[in-house]
């Protein structure tokens, strides 16, 4: 499993006259992968959200985890705002060694926990090249 890019990451803007010492963070889930012994796991951080408005999709060798914050989500007029709950896309490229059919998911205190299972006997090969 490779990272392969994030999106909807808004930048930090002072626009519509804020102060430029209350900046908005950027609206992006942090991730953490490791790997076990038959299994990539991937955790989302990502509290206060609603578990039904995740969306976990496999398209060909690509992994899209979203969130979509639901309608009416109301909006405060921030005076400091380090952490946002609205809505994230992030995407990772699979290697042929993930078993796509097997992939499950939880979400329990704040973390979404996505489950990669290693198809048993096609681990990945690894070789060294030499700089020259």
């Amino acid at each position: 499993m490779y990272y392969n890019q994030s999106c909807a990451a808004k930048g930090n803007q002072s626009a519509r006259g804020q102060n430029p010492f209350f900046v908005r963070s950027q609206q992006r889930a942090a991730v953490n992968v490791y790997k076990t012994a038959t299994s990539y796991e991937t955790l989302v951080f990502a509290p206060g959200r609603i578990k039904e408005h995740f969306k976990i999709d496999v398209d060909g060798s690509e992994l899209k985890i979203s969130y979509t914050p639901p309608e009416g989500f109301p909006r405060p007029e921030w005076v400091l705002r380090e952490y946002s709950r609205g809505g994230f896309v992030r995407t990772f490229q699979l290697d042929e060694t993930i078993d796509v059919n097997a992939i499950s998911a939880k979400y329990e205190d704040g973390v979404l926990q996505v489950s990669l299972p290693l198809i048993p006997g096609k681990e990945a090969t690894k070789k060294e090249v030499a700089v020259k």
